[in-house]
């Protein structure tokens, strides 16, 4: 039995050599991932607001893609608009912080997908009467993060779906804003990802309610360094072992994130 189990330990080891050797020369000689973070999107990231250290899904996520590949993470807090000036001067790794992967993105970053969401509308729970469905919201004041895509796809399903009383837009600070200005009044409903609205209808009973479906798909990925290959395939590795392992899924479960989870993952690269 020892020695099965010594057997087993030195497969266990040799898989994870094997994964770290593949990445990047001063990495692996570094001994660490350098991974850029906004701990401001439950249950992505955020701060424990009991200990004050990070957590969320990203978090747990980060550290056993750490794990898998034998190197330390290194989390580095910065603002979502160093995002990709971080990646392009190499200031950091690798981005994990709920990052979607947009075409628009590529030139600096390829993405290993791990995540599947979509934007999706919701009101005031006091409110919720008045929606009872998405078309609803068709003439109304509607906020969401102008740093994201969902001013666009907001646009282009109001095109689609209300004619000559569109959606009435309202550009916001981010989610936490959005959803401040949502129970202050100022606007009539809010839209936030799919991925992260659970959490925070849970997270503030009684306030909130969903309308309709997510409105368009996007994937979340682990941005790296467009031309860091061997980074990029090391982690997509990583990634489909947490999947095969059961820690992906335990993960998903953890953070009530069940129906965004994938099956594997997918590079999605720049030039």
């Amino acid at each position: 039995m020892m020695r099965i189990l010594v057997a087993a330990a030195l497969v266990c080891a040799t898989t994870v050599s094997a994964m770290a050797i593949e990445l990047p020369p001063d990495i692996a000689k570094r001994g660490s991932i350098k991974v850029a973070v906004v701990p401001n999107y439950p249950p992505m990231e955020f701060r424990d607001p009991a200990t004050n250290a990070l957590s969320g899904f990203d978090i747990d996520l980060g550290e056993a893609l750490g794990r898998k590949l034998g190197v330390k993470i290194e989390w580095q807090e910065t603002s979502f608009a160093e995002f990709m000036p971080s990646i392009s001067t190499g200031r950091v790794d690798a981005i994990l912080s709920g990052f979607t992967d947009y075409a628009s993105r590529h030139e600096i970053a390829s993405f290993v997908d791990y995540l599947r969401s979509g934007p999706k509308f919701f009101v005031q729970q006091s409110r919720a009467a008045e929606f009872k469905d998405m078309a609803a919201l068709c003439g109304k004041k509607v906020g969401a993060s102008r740093r994201t895509m969902f001013p666009a796809e907001i646009a282009a399903w109001s095109e689609k779906n209300c004619g000559s009383n569109p959606i009435q837009f309202v550009g916001t600070d981010g989610s936490a804003d959005a959803r401040t200005q949502l129970r202050q009044g100022r606007i009539d409903a809010a839209v936030q990802g799919n991925e992260t609205l659970p959490y925070i209808i849970d997270l503030e009973p009684g306030t909130y309610a969903p309308v309709g479906d997510p409105f368009a798909t996007q994937f979340t990925g682990i941005a790296l360094p467009v031309k860091e290959k061997a980074l990029q395939q090391a982690m997509m590795e990583a990634v489909d072992a947490l999947i095969a392992d059961g820690t992906y899924r335990a993960l998903l479960a953890k953070w009530k994130l069940n129906d965004n989870g994938i099956e594997k993952a997918t590079i999605n690269a720049g030039q």
